[in-house]
């Protein structure tokens, strides 16, 4: 994200999240705010401090536990899916880790809403992971707990209509919104911090630690309430909770999930004119869903 904010300079930009934010004088938007360290400082403030002259505001729907913010983070308590009120046009929207957050519908209307309020020129950029399980080295047990949980939690998401396959489903949002020069990147995030390499340990840790503390959420949620073939009940959850839990904490099972990032740009205010579409209003291009 930070080198696509270096390219604008010193400006205002807003971030939206599973727990929304903003960055400001260009405008970002980014969904998800996890918490990092003991001075429980979200990688929101995180960006903050990198991002040197910029202003980052943050927005969520409720406000973050954190115990200290740089000078240039702001944050909001605001809800995305109702119509944006900030006075200034975005240069960068960010969203990441949405998954579950709204339905189909509700998410064409967020990708409706970044267009309108991206500069003619500005970008997008979305970085979700995909839910499944996978395994390369065979060193997953077969009949996995944490594929069961998954797939579960995969089954209840589409019955709730909050279908938790957005890694698969944004590029083609974009591209309806309106959005061109499409471009996207695959990584793996083990589930652990038993990669070699120093960079994939760090990020398998943190997604470890992500895993263990939010599984049970998750599952109350979705299981209790959509599970299938009929709702689950507690203790049914907290089992299923349990045995996936020790599959991660066995350091010689190596799972991962792949993650995908995929960037748009609003077209210019040129290409918005020579398609005879009033500005702010999506154009139609050559891609398709």
């Amino acid at each position: 994200m930070l080198p696509i904010l270096h390219i604008y300079g010193p400006k205002l930009i807003p971030i939206v999240t599973c727990s929304a934010w903003c960055w400001t004088q260009t405008r970002r938007i980014h969904y998800s705010t996890p918490l990092c360290g003991s001075r429980r400082k979200s990688s929101t403030s995180a960006q903050a401090e990198a991002a040197g002259p910029s202003t980052i505001r943050g927005v969520d729907l409720f406000p973050p536990p954190i115990d200290w913010l740089p000078p240039n983070c702001i944050m909001e308590v605001d809800d995305v899916l109702k119509d944006w009120t900030w006075k200034t046009s975005f240069d960068l929207i960010h969203l990441r880790q949405m998954v579950g957050a709204f339905t189909p519908k509700e998410w064409d209307g967020v990708f409706d809403q970044c267009y309108r309020n991206l500069e003619p020129g500005g970008w997008i950029e979305q970085l979700e992971v995909d839910p499944h399980i996978v395994c390369t080295d065979n060193s997953l047990p077969a009949n996995s707990y944490a594929v069961q949980f998954a797939d579960a939690i995969i089954k209840a998401a589409q019955q709730a209509n909050q279908p938790i396959d957005t890694v698969e489903t944004m590029r083609g949002r974009m591209i309806r919104a309106g959005f061109v020069d499409i471009h996207e990147k695959k990584y793996n995030w083990p589930m652990g911090p038993w990669p070699r390499d120093p960079l994939l340990k760090e990020a398998g840790r943190l997604h470890y630690h992500q895993w263990m503390h939010g599984m049970e959420g998750w599952a109350m949620y979705y299981l209790t309430k959509w599970g299938t073939p009929s709702p689950w009940s507690t203790d049914e959850v907290q089992v299923l909770v349990a045995k996936a839990r020790n599959e991660l904490k066995d350091g010689r099972i190596h799972m991962w999930q792949y993650a995908k990032r995929v960037w748009a740009r609003k077209p210019t205010r040129e290409e918005i004119i020579a398609a005879g579409s009033p500005l702010g209003v999506p154009i139609k291009d050559e891609y398709s869903p």
